[in-house]
């Protein structure tokens, strides 16, 4: 198993950065490899509700699910989220810091099948990808032009 953690601070409401990142639609907006993102339950975005998206990962495009497992408004999500054999099982925190919001999240990365031996690889590359997304809500609720973060 590996971790993925990591926290930012965004200038702006924390009702606004909890309810921009429970609904998984909206990820396309702020998330550059995610081609698109939609709610297959009825019913306002909560517990339970899941979501079925498309991400584009080196040079292909992949599909996942995802589920709201915790739904604690406008504090924490628990998220579960199935894509190529990986279970992805973790959490964001929502708290008040100064000017806006600090976001935190914790990921537990379960591979299967050969993608066992890659745990480092995707460690990394998944702490990377998470910065880069995370900056990308960021600019987008700042009103800031969005730029790649390394």
């Amino acid at each position: 198993m590996t971790h993925v953690r990591g926290q930012i601070d965004i200038g702006s409401p924390l009702e606004t950065v909890f309810d921009t990142v429970a609904d998984q639609t909206n990820e396309p907006t702020y998330n550059p490899g995610m081609v698109r993102s939609e709610k297959v339950t009825a019913g306002p975005v909560g517990e339970g509700s899941r979501f079925r998206a498309v991400a584009r990962s080196a040079g292909r495009e992949v599909p996942m699910t995802s589920e709201l497992v915790d739904f604690v408004r406008p504090h924490h999500l628990g998220v579960l989220t199935s894509v190529d054999g990986t279970i992805i099982d973790g959490t964001l925190d929502f708290v008040p810091s100064r000017g806006g919001t600090r976001m935190s999240w914790d990921w537990d990365v379960r591979t299967t099948g050969w993608l066992r031996y890659a745990a480092p690889v995707i460690g990394f590359l998944g702490r990377r990808q998470e910065r880069r997304i995370w900056a990308g809500l960021k600019h987008q609720l700042e009103g800031v032009p969005a730029r790649t973060v390394e």
